[in-house]
Protein backbone atom coordinates (compact mmCIF):
# COMPACT_ATOMS: atom_id res chain seq x y z
CA UNK A 1 0.00 0.00 0.00
CA UNK A 2 2.87 2.38 0.81
CA UNK A 3 4.31 1.77 -2.66
CA UNK A 4 1.14 3.18 -4.24
CA UNK A 5 1.44 6.38 -2.17
CA UNK A 6 5.09 6.77 -3.09
CA UNK A 7 4.32 6.16 -6.75
CA UNK A 8 1.48 8.69 -6.68
CA UNK A 9 3.72 11.27 -4.96
CA UNK A 10 6.54 10.72 -7.45
CA UNK A 11 4.22 11.06 -10.44
CA UNK A 12 2.70 14.25 -8.99
CA UNK A 13 6.12 15.83 -8.46
CA UNK A 14 7.24 14.80 -11.94
CA UNK A 15 4.14 16.33 -13.55
CA UNK A 16 4.49 19.64 -11.67
CA UNK A 17 8.22 19.98 -12.30
CA UNK A 18 7.84 19.19 -15.98
CA UNK A 19 5.77 22.31 -16.59
CA UNK A 20 8.45 24.96 -16.32
CA UNK A 21 6.52 27.58 -18.31
CA UNK A 22 3.41 27.40 -16.15
CA UNK A 23 3.11 29.25 -12.88
CA UNK A 24 0.23 29.78 -10.51
CA UNK A 25 -0.35 33.47 -11.33
CA UNK A 26 -0.88 32.75 -15.01
CA UNK A 27 1.85 35.10 -16.18
CA UNK A 28 3.99 34.17 -19.12
CA UNK A 29 7.77 34.51 -18.77
CA UNK A 30 8.57 38.22 -18.56
CA UNK A 31 11.69 39.67 -20.17
CA UNK A 32 11.86 42.47 -17.61
CA UNK A 33 13.34 42.96 -14.19
CA UNK A 34 11.76 46.23 -13.06
CA UNK A 35 8.46 48.10 -13.24
CA UNK A 36 7.29 51.55 -12.31
CA UNK A 37 3.83 52.85 -11.58
CA UNK A 38 3.62 56.59 -12.11
CA UNK A 39 1.16 58.52 -9.97
CA UNK A 40 -2.39 58.26 -11.36
CA UNK A 41 -3.78 61.79 -11.02
CA UNK A 42 -7.49 62.28 -10.42
CA UNK A 43 -8.75 64.26 -13.43
CA UNK A 44 -12.42 63.37 -12.95
CA UNK A 45 -15.03 66.13 -12.76
CA UNK A 46 -15.98 64.97 -9.27
CA UNK A 47 -12.94 64.75 -6.99
CA UNK A 48 -12.79 62.31 -4.10
CA UNK A 49 -9.63 63.06 -2.11
CA UNK A 50 -7.08 60.27 -1.84
CA UNK A 51 -8.42 57.85 -4.43
CA UNK A 52 -5.53 58.65 -6.79
CA UNK A 53 -2.91 57.62 -4.23
CA UNK A 54 -4.96 54.57 -3.21
CA UNK A 55 -5.14 53.38 -6.82
CA UNK A 56 -1.44 53.93 -7.48
CA UNK A 57 -0.53 51.90 -4.38
CA UNK A 58 -3.08 49.16 -5.19
CA UNK A 59 -1.56 48.64 -8.65
CA UNK A 60 1.98 48.57 -7.23
CA UNK A 61 0.97 46.07 -4.54
CA UNK A 62 -0.76 43.74 -6.99
CA UNK A 63 2.20 43.61 -9.38
CA UNK A 64 4.69 43.12 -6.54
CA UNK A 65 2.53 40.38 -5.05
CA UNK A 66 2.07 38.42 -8.27
CA UNK A 67 5.48 38.80 -9.95
CA UNK A 68 9.13 38.88 -9.00
CA UNK A 69 9.62 42.29 -10.65
CA UNK A 70 11.29 45.04 -8.66
CA UNK A 71 9.48 48.34 -8.17
CA UNK A 72 11.52 51.40 -9.20
CA UNK A 73 10.65 55.09 -9.19
CA UNK A 74 12.07 55.73 -12.70
CA UNK A 75 13.71 53.88 -15.57
CA UNK A 76 11.54 50.77 -15.24
CA UNK A 77 11.38 48.13 -17.95
CA UNK A 78 7.58 48.19 -17.63
CA UNK A 79 5.81 51.51 -17.09
CA UNK A 80 2.22 52.05 -15.96
CA UNK A 81 0.92 55.58 -16.40
CA UNK A 82 -2.50 57.17 -16.56
CA UNK A 83 -5.24 59.03 -14.73
CA UNK A 84 -8.61 58.65 -13.12
CA UNK A 85 -10.95 60.09 -15.73
CA UNK A 86 -14.37 59.52 -14.18
CA UNK A 87 -15.80 59.16 -10.68
CA UNK A 88 -19.56 59.28 -10.37
CA UNK A 89 -22.53 58.13 -8.35
CA UNK A 90 -25.79 57.46 -10.18
CA UNK A 91 -29.18 56.11 -9.07
CA UNK A 92 -29.81 52.65 -10.54
CA UNK A 93 -33.30 51.72 -9.37
CA UNK A 94 -36.11 53.74 -7.83
CA UNK A 95 -38.93 53.04 -5.42
CA UNK A 96 -42.60 53.73 -6.18
CA UNK A 97 -42.32 57.19 -4.62
CA UNK A 98 -39.39 58.15 -6.92
CA UNK A 99 -36.66 57.68 -4.29
CA UNK A 100 -33.38 55.99 -5.14
CA UNK A 101 -33.50 52.36 -4.03
CA UNK A 102 -29.98 51.55 -5.22
CA UNK A 103 -27.05 53.74 -6.24
CA UNK A 104 -23.92 52.89 -8.21
CA UNK A 105 -20.43 54.29 -7.76
CA UNK A 106 -18.42 53.99 -10.98
CA UNK A 107 -14.75 54.74 -11.55
CA UNK A 108 -13.03 54.86 -14.94
CA UNK A 109 -9.25 54.87 -15.28
CA UNK A 110 -7.21 55.48 -18.44
CA UNK A 111 -3.98 53.44 -18.51
CA UNK A 112 -0.92 53.65 -20.72
CA UNK A 113 1.33 50.59 -20.51
CA UNK A 114 4.84 50.67 -21.96
CA UNK A 115 7.13 47.67 -22.22
CA UNK A 116 10.64 48.92 -23.06
CA UNK A 117 11.78 45.38 -23.86
CA UNK A 118 8.91 44.56 -26.23
CA UNK A 119 7.12 47.52 -27.84
CA UNK A 120 4.45 45.24 -29.35
CA UNK A 121 3.01 44.85 -25.83
CA UNK A 122 2.41 48.62 -25.39
CA UNK A 123 -1.22 49.72 -25.10
CA UNK A 124 -3.58 52.48 -24.04
CA UNK A 125 -6.85 51.34 -22.58
CA UNK A 126 -9.64 52.54 -20.31
CA UNK A 127 -10.85 50.37 -17.43
CA UNK A 128 -14.09 50.83 -15.54
CA UNK A 129 -15.88 49.06 -12.74
CA UNK A 130 -18.66 49.84 -10.29
CA UNK A 131 -20.06 49.15 -6.84
CA UNK A 132 -23.77 49.16 -6.00
CA UNK A 133 -25.00 50.32 -2.60
CA UNK A 134 -28.32 51.14 -0.93
CA UNK A 135 -30.06 54.30 -2.05
CA UNK A 136 -30.34 55.47 1.54
CA UNK A 137 -26.56 55.40 2.01
CA UNK A 138 -23.91 57.81 0.88
CA UNK A 139 -20.56 56.81 -0.59
CA UNK A 140 -18.66 57.82 2.55
CA UNK A 141 -16.89 56.02 5.37
CA UNK A 142 -17.25 52.26 5.34
CA UNK A 143 -19.38 52.21 2.19
CA UNK A 144 -16.80 54.25 0.27
CA UNK A 145 -13.87 52.18 1.53
CA UNK A 146 -15.57 48.93 0.55
CA UNK A 147 -16.58 50.37 -2.84
CA UNK A 148 -13.07 51.63 -3.61
CA UNK A 149 -11.50 48.31 -2.62
CA UNK A 150 -13.95 46.30 -4.74
CA UNK A 151 -13.54 48.57 -7.77
CA UNK A 152 -9.75 48.78 -7.52
CA UNK A 153 -9.36 45.01 -6.99
CA UNK A 154 -11.18 44.41 -10.26
CA UNK A 155 -9.49 47.18 -12.28
CA UNK A 156 -5.95 46.38 -11.11
CA UNK A 157 -6.46 42.67 -11.86
CA UNK A 158 -7.74 43.55 -15.35
CA UNK A 159 -4.67 45.76 -15.95
CA UNK A 160 -2.40 42.98 -14.70
CA UNK A 161 -4.08 40.43 -16.96
CA UNK A 162 -3.79 42.68 -20.03
CA UNK A 163 -0.19 43.71 -19.44
CA UNK A 164 1.46 40.63 -17.94
CA UNK A 165 -0.80 37.58 -18.00
CA UNK A 166 -1.98 38.12 -21.60
CA UNK A 167 -5.41 36.61 -20.88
Amino acid sequence: MKKIYYLFGFISLFMLSGCSVYNFTGTTPIDAKTFQVNFFHNNADLIEPGIDRTFTLALQDLIQGQTNLNLVSNGGDLIYDGEIVDYRTTPMTATADQQAFQNRLSIRIAVRFTNKKKEADDFEKTYEFYYDFAGTGLPTGTILNEAIKTIYDRITQDIFNDSLAKW
